[in-house]
């Protein structure tokens, strides 16, 4: 289930528990309705607002810290491609063939990453593969002077990292929103709406203010499933550092 279905599906059950509200206030005894009943729930429904309020702020906090690592990690991969082409190329011309491997690793990179499918995909071809092969043949290479020993030196030591880098970012793709959590946080935001509904009168204004502040929770529930899945959706890392590293490639 998509992440706006998702938010759909929370928007319809904590509107539900206000329209509940509002129904149950209609059927109810009226001393179930008293002053003092209605400071216990109040009492009561603060205390869940509260903890609800703490669990809404650590998940958009979580999910927006893993967006941002995640968009790091690109720049950081771009940066590494760019930089052992330039590398490999003060090395010498001997080194064309293994520049153009970076090159495809990284086109496949582009074009995997933000694929409807690649989150659940474990890099064991393509990028895994390309990686091996770029650095056996960096060991290959028979340096001809110090210069070029340090060079080589280099390169391994960045396509390791740049190997290393890769595979995290595919780690925290397949993390996610714990579903247990999230249901957990619908079902308190829910009763907290079924209180609003109980001890509210009912007329438009009410109803128009209990729907608008059950979307922006909803919202809230779209932002952070959207963050947590940051190559597809609504909300996307931007392509454009992988894409500027691609065309500095092989000059």
């Amino acid at each position: 289930m998509g992440s706006i279905n998702i938010s759909l599906v929370a928007f319809a059950i904590i509107f539900g528990g206000a329209l509940l509200g509002l129904l149950l206030r209609a059927v109810l005894p009226s001393h179930h309705l008293s002053p003092e009943s209605k400071d216990v729930v109040k009492l009561g429904m603060g205390l869940v607002g509260t903890v609800a309020a703490l669990v809404l702020g650590l998940l958009i906090a979580s999910a927006k810290g893993s967006y941002d690592s995640q968009s790091n990690e690109l720049n950081e991969m771009a940066s590494k491609i760019v930089l052992l082409d330039r590398v490999l190329s003060h090395y010498g011309p001997e080194t064309k063939e293994i520049r153009d491997s970076l090159h495809a690793v990284a086109v496949y990179n582009l074009e995997n990453l933000w694929s409807n499918d690649a989150s659940s995909r474990v890099p064991m071809e393509g990028p895994a593969v390309g990686n091996e092969v770029i650095y056996e043949k960096i060991q290959t290479l028979t340096p001809a002077n110090p210069e070029q020993t340090s060079l080589q030196n280099q390169a391994l030591g960045l396509i390791m990292s740049l190997a290393q880098t890769r595979w995290l970012m595919y780690a925290q793709r397949a993390a996610s929103i714990s579903t247990t959590l999230l249901v957990v946080l619908v079902f308190w935001l829910a009763i907290i709406f079924i209180s609003f509904g109980l001890f509210s009168p009912r007329n438009i204004t009410v109803v128009a203010s209990l729907f608008f502040s059950a979307l922006a929770l909803s919202c809230a529930v779209l932002l952070i499933l959207e963050m947590s899945a940051p190559y597809s959706g609504l909300i996307q890392i931007s392509k454009g550092p992988l894409r500027a590293a691609i065309s500095h490639l092989g000059k």
